[in-house]
């Protein structure tokens, strides 16, 4: 039997939700028109997905901020 058009969307998310570890985590959210194009640019420059290219600019700002705390700090953050 042939699967309605809400089990296909299901089944689709359910594949895309996975990663290579398994995991993933779905983010919705609407986003300025400025800030689609820059993330646009920006992935397109450096030859990756715009996923991938959010993924690496969380990281290095994540980094960025964790360079200057102090391990308190740090702890609480992670808390």
């Amino acid at each position: 039997m042939a699967m309605s058009n809400a089990e296909r969307q299901r089944a689709y998310r359910q594949r895309h939700l996975a990663d290579v570890d398994g995991q993933g985590h779905k983010l919705s959210m609407i986003v300025s028109v400025q800030t689609g194009a820059q993330l646009g640019r920006l992935a397109a420059h450096h030859g990756v997905t715009k996923r991938a290219m959010l993924e690496q600019l969380l990281q290095q700002a994540e980094g960025d901020l964790l360079d200057e705390m102090k391990p308190k700090a740090r702890r609480e953050y992670y808390g």
